[in-house]
């Protein structure tokens, strides 16, 4: 009898869950009318880059980016599926029909911008310097052993003032780990994955500033603006996807998921769009 009960008690409980989520999606009323890869989903190629895209233990896409992406969903209604992807495919992703956006900390650039659209900017993405020593500038990095990660926008103006002194890695953590051992004096990576790092209690003794203007390296005079890539025919898409990434500008969501990745809400005030050559 108790069993009895105890099931028809679970059975009425997942009906009225069933109805309360058909009721809330009929309630749901998007702002913007558009098409997706998949009627009603947003699929999201997603990367693994901390603290920008990532893909948590529990399976949920998670990240500055990640978040802004779900938000976007939420507005318009649609579910959002992640895949997880290697960074070298990520874009072909969105190019081959297989993903609508994808996430990464992807730059607003005028060579990506020739091949695919490229969103309203979501935030800066700044220059750092990581050292036990705190440096703030350039000129500190002048006869210093120095390391950075292929890639980044910095790596051409930074090749040309250090010259030898320079040494280049594949990946961050492969250059965080040099640094903490000493092997290398100072480390120029995005401000926001140290900071990110830093409130998880990594990166110990090191300290995480973001560089000075200097005009020997442009990168610290002009941040990249991050944003979310999507294919050049979904016109449309794209127009919904920035107004509500404007919106979460206007209405303090987009400082307030820089905040609780432990980064300064400031790198939103991103500005016009802008594309870096």
């Amino acid at each position: 009898m108790i069993n009895a009960i105890w099931k028809k008690t679970l059975t009425g409980a997942a009906a009225a869950l069933l109805l309360a989520s058909v009721a809330q999606a009929q309630d749901c009323k998007p702002k913007h009318e558009f098409k997706t890869i998949t009627p009603g989903v947003l699929t999201i190629a997603v990367t693994n880059y901390a603290p920008h895209s990532f893909i948590d233990e529990s399976g949920a896409m998670r990240g500055l980016d990640g978040d802004i992406a779900t938000e976007f969903a939420k507005r318009e209604c649609l579910t959002v599926k992640p895949i997880a992807v290697d960074p070298a495919a990520a874009i072909q992703y969105v190019l081959s029909g297989q993903a609508d956006i994808t996430t990464g900390d992807w730059y607003r650039t005028a060579e990506r911008a020739k091949v695919m659209n490229l969103s309203y900017p979501l935030y800066k993405d700044q220059m750092g310097l990581y050292s036990k020593d705190g440096v703030k500038t350039v000129e500190d990095l002048v006869g210093k052993k120095v390391g950075t990660v292929q890639g980044y926008l910095w790596v051409t103006d930074a090749k040309k003032m250090l010259g030898a002194d320079l040494r280049l890695y594949p990946n961050s953590v492969n250059m965080h780990q040099d640094l903490q051992s000493g092997r290398i004096d100072i480390g120029i990576d995005g401000y926001s994955n140290g900071a990110y790092a830093a409130k998880n209690g990594s990166l110990k003794d090191v300290k995480i500033e973001i560089a000075q203007p200097d005009d020997r390296i442009r990168a610290t005079k002009e941040a990249a603006q991050a944003s979310l890539p999507y294919a050049k025919s979904a016109t449309d898409f794209g127009t919904a996807l920035d107004a509500n990434i404007q919106d979460m500008h206007k209405d303090g969501t987009i400082a307030a998921i820089l905040k609780s990745y432990g980064l300064d809400e400031k790198a939103g005030d991103t500005g016009e769009p802008m594309l870096i050559e």
